[in-house]
């Protein structure tokens, strides 16, 4: 039997630990923990209330129906879809698993999408592009220790902090985050002018004969500057599937790159305001530029790997630095919430130099650092999409409850669906909170182990894994 002494070590507080044996003694619990299984664990998912009536069109017939008067609490739960893993670790993962495949789609095909597989033979690369310098900070230089003096652990809180606060250009690290999405476009237009000029094209008969193509995400260093990750690939005119134009190789799209990364054109200008200087915006002088290698070469940068790397990412923004995952709104709520020092300094620049560039809305962004960008983008044609990848996942659960109606037979055009759905809040109760989180563990768990088993398999079969 279960009692309270017992919630100490069990991690849960007295009252948590009364509402879980609440909601687990409840006449409705099986039916409650169907639904959040089929929400994947949601810590926040969304409350409904409503009906569904399925007719056939030429006799009325009720074919089936649905209403969440009988469903726990009158309520139907499904997931958030938040892709922040500070929010919902168990969204998160899907988003991150639609992110995968996506890239992964652009570097090695998908049938099932019609992109082919010959676009592996097309010249990519995964490039990183960093901010520059704002002033020097604590960092792990190899082998040799930090300026400071000391060798900092990996795990170590002072990495990416500046070694002299007062020096540091909190003010142009906001304003880099918050124009980075338009340093990445100025880029992108740049590049396109770069490898015209190399094959000795106008822009006009670029389009023509090739097309650049990328898939991207952002993510927040220690420092708390946002750089991109992305797979920049050239193609033929139709995208993916036709293929680029003989001149167009790995290399010259490698010297393109570092070319318009470091070019006068790749800036961008913010005007003097007050006591703000006129800045010019570029690009860092740390640049990463790798060929991305087939699966199984040796390479580490390999479809895969990149794919991982990027979709990772996906889920994460400032909450890595130390800051909130939401909009904040004053400055009490830094010290209250116990926001590290060199964050809650670049929180604080937004919030100064929010009356100066007020069409820049730093305080909305301020919990970002700054930066108001999309995490993951991608070009139209680099692969499939989000949407595409949700709506397949929507008609496989479509499918998966006809059949379970008893409506497999029937034509969709023969029946008519008349829905009502209401939102009805969202969230949990602490103990059904507790109860969501083992459930979204023991999912993890049961996909990992399946993933072991299949890796295993496929190693048994000679196959890569």
């Amino acid at each position: 039997m279960m009692t309270a002494p017992a919630a100490p070590s069990a991690g849960f507080d007295t009252a948590t630990l009364s509402d879980m044996l609440r909601v687990a003694g409840s006449p409705g619990f099986d039916r409650w923990k169907e639904q959040i299984h089929r929400t994947g664990g949601c810590s926040h998912p969304i409350h409904l209330q409503g009906w569904i009536l399925t007719r056939d069109k030429a006799t009325g017939e009720t074919l089936h129906r649905y209403s969440t008067d009988t469903e726990p609490g009158a309520r139907l739960r499904i997931a958030c879809g938040n892709r922040r893993a500070s929010r919902c670790p168990a969204c998160a993962w899907t988003y991150a698993g639609d992110t995968y495949h996506l890239i992964r789609a652009g570097l090695a095909g998908d049938s099932a999408r019609d992109i082919p597989a010959a676009v592996r033979e097309h010249p990519r690369v995964f490039l990183t592009l960093t901010a520059p310098s704002f002033g020097p900070v604590h960092n792990r230089p190899g082998t040799r220790p930090c300026r400071c003096g000391a060798r900092h652990a990996e795990d170590d809180t002072a990495l990416g902090t500046p070694l002299d606060p007062d020096s540091y250009d909190y003010a142009a690290a906001v304003l880099f985050n918050n124009h980075a999405g338009q340093l990445w476009q100025r880029f992108t237009n740049r590049l396109r002018r770069e490898i015209a000029a190399t094959a000795g094209l106008s822009q006009r008969e670029l389009k023509a004969v090739a097309r650049i193509s990328y898939g991207k995400v952002a993510e927040f260093q220690k420092r708390g500057a946002v750089h991109f990750h992305a797979v920049v690939r050239i193609d033929g005119p139709d995208g993916p599937d036709s293929p680029p134009p003989s001149w167009a190789t790995t290399e010259r799209l490698t010297d393109a790159i570092r070319t318009a990364a470091t070019h006068a054109y790749t800036t961008v200008t913010v005007p003097a305001v007050g006591h703000q200087p006129l800045r010019r915006l570029r690009w860092g002088t740390q640049l990463d530029i790798r060929p991305v290698k087939a699966f199984g070469d040796g390479s580490d940068i390999t479809e895969q790997a990149v794919a991982s790397y990027i979709a990772k990412y996906a889920t994460k923004a400032a909450e890595t630095t130390g800051s909130l995952d939401r909009r904040i709104g004053n400055r009490e709520a830094l010290v209250l919430l116990g926001v590290p020092d060199h964050t809650r300094r670049l929180v604080e620049a937004c919030f100064d130099l929010d009356p100066l560039y007020p069409d820049r809305r730093l305080l909305a962004w301020a919990h970002m650092l700054g930066f108001r960008g999309h995490f993951s983008t991608k070009s139209r044609q680099y692969s499939t999409t989000l949407s595409e990848l949700r709506q397949t996942r929507a008609d496989y659960r479509a499918a998966q409850e006809r059949t379970a109606r008893g409506l497999d037979d029937v034509e969709p055009d023969t029946v008519l669906v008349l829905t009502s759905w209401t939102y009805a809040g969202h969230g949990h109760s602490p103990g059904e909170a507790a109860l969501a989180a083992s459930i979204a563990r023991d999912i993890q768990l049961n996909r990992e182990t399946a993933r072991e088993a299949l890796r295993d398999q496929l190693a048994l079969e000679g196959a890569p894994a």
